[in-house]
């Protein structure tokens, strides 16, 4: 058992050490404005149930998106969690149709009882934003002069987290995350001509993060017999994005040096509801907004900034047929769902619709559970311009081990 301990830990130690020096990639071309690709953060078990989280509950499921749920963890029990994820999508833009392919690692985490049932520690790296496209355009005018548009983008914005849940009494519960934001993310447009006395325009901008946010969340939560209910919230206040803003255009060589406060993240609330009967049947509905259009991006908000709010639906399901049965396969757990988001970015007005599956497979003599989901994306319409469908199949390793269990000698 110590040297299985050992084992995580080192393996854990490596892959913050890896995270934190990399960015999780996609190639959507939806990632060519703002921040990127919006991540929601919720572990991969509830993903296949249309990614709901703020009403979950579960002692084997760490859930960075509800800080309240960590005291549902058993008072003897470390959990380890760890997942990666494969892509396949297919992109229409004005530069075409195109097939991609992208495979990530997508968080790990870690949680562990402090006190009994009534305090509960969890920390992990998890991505915020993504950003990965490369696009280019050809055209001329009046035949004469013929030129290239090209638009690359790269990187994006990574947290290290860590927080803590509290049990006030046996159906109320509080927890709070503090987030460390860091990463760059670099959008390069370029104008090439194919005519020699023309001059190319190259234009740079990075923005460069390295800030702090919070999150607080409450679970009410009871159980009748066989049926359990738990309500959930979650606020994050909008504040000050910590960053720097640089800006360079190379063919007049002219350069917006460093902009400072000009970011903020958005203030996010939602709430969510789950039933769950007999450990058989699991029930969960969600619902949050992220105010983007309010906060500040590079010195504007409203419509003078691109944004708007996202809100963003979820339904789930999941079911077990015998949580105690001596059969592997009534142990296994089944899930689906459906999700309907908004894109942030005002003018793009379309949503983004997505449709999971998931399977949880639990080990045996262990507290370890594989998960698996398939999740289907669509976003886009012919209208926009942009049309992106993408299938991604991701995995987890779920590891719950006594760690605080005191041997009677």
């Amino acid at each position: 058992m110590k040297g299985f301990r050992k084992y995580i830990l080192l393996v854990a130690a490596a892959l913050l050490g890896v995270m934190a020096s990399a960015q999780n990639q996609t190639s959507s071309p939806f990632s060519r404005y703002a921040y990127g690709d919006m991540n929601d953060n919720v572990p991969i078990a509830y993903r296949g149930m249309g990614s709901v989280g703020i009403g979950m509950r579960s002692n084997k499921v760490i859930c960075s998106a509800q800080p309240a749920s960590y005291t549902a963890c058993d008072s003897l029990t470390f959990m380890f969690d760890i997942a990666a994820s494969a892509m396949w999508s297919r992109y229409q833009d004005a530069s075409g149709m195109r097939n991609r392919g992208n495979g990530n690692l997508e968080y790990i985490a870690l949680q562990f009882p402090l006190y009994k049932r009534y305090i509960a520690f969890s920390a992990g790296v998890l991505p915020y934003s993504s950003v990965g496209y490369d696009i280019a355009m050809s055209d001329s005018i009046n035949s004469d002069y013929h030129y290239t548009k090209s638009y690359i983008g790269e990187g994006g914005i990574s947290e290290v987290y860590g927080g803590l849940g509290f049990n006030i009494c046996n159906w109320v519960a509080l927890g709070a995350n503090v987030y460390y934001m860091f990463g760059d993310v670099q959008h390069a447009r370029t104008l090439t001509f194919t005519e020699s006395g023309l001059h190319s325009t190259i234009q740079d901008e990075i923005l460069s993060v390295s800030s702090v946010r919070f999150r607080y969340g409450l679970q009410l939560f009871h159980t009748f017999g066989d049926h359990s209910f738990t309500l959930g919230g979650i606020f994050e206040n909008k504040m000050k994005l910590n960053s720097q803003y640089i800006a360079v255009e190379t063919q007049t060589d002219d350069s917006i040096p460093v902009y400072e406060g000009l970011f903020q993240t958005p203030m996010v609330y939602g709430a969510g509801l789950s039933y769950c009967w007999a450990g058989r049947v699991t029930v969960g509905l969600d619902f949050q907004r992220q105010c983007m259009a309010s906060a500040l991006y590079n010195g504007a908000a409203g419509v003078y900034s691109g944004l708007q709010d996202r809100n963003r639906y979820a339904l789930g399901v999941e079911y077990r047929h015998n949580p105690q049965g001596r059969r592997y396969v009534d142990r296994v757990q089944w899930r689906c769902g459906l999700s309907i988001a908004d894109e942030y970015l005002s003018s793009i007005k379309a949503k983004s619709y997505m449709a999971s599956i998931g399977v949880g497979f639990p080990l045996r003599n262990a507290g370890t559970m594989i998960n698996t989901t398939l999740e289907y994306q669509h976003r886009g319409s012919n209208a926009t311009g942009l049309i992106d469908n993408s299938l991604r199949l991701t995995i987890n390793a779920s590891i719950a081990e006594n760690w605080f269990f005191k041997r009677k000698l």
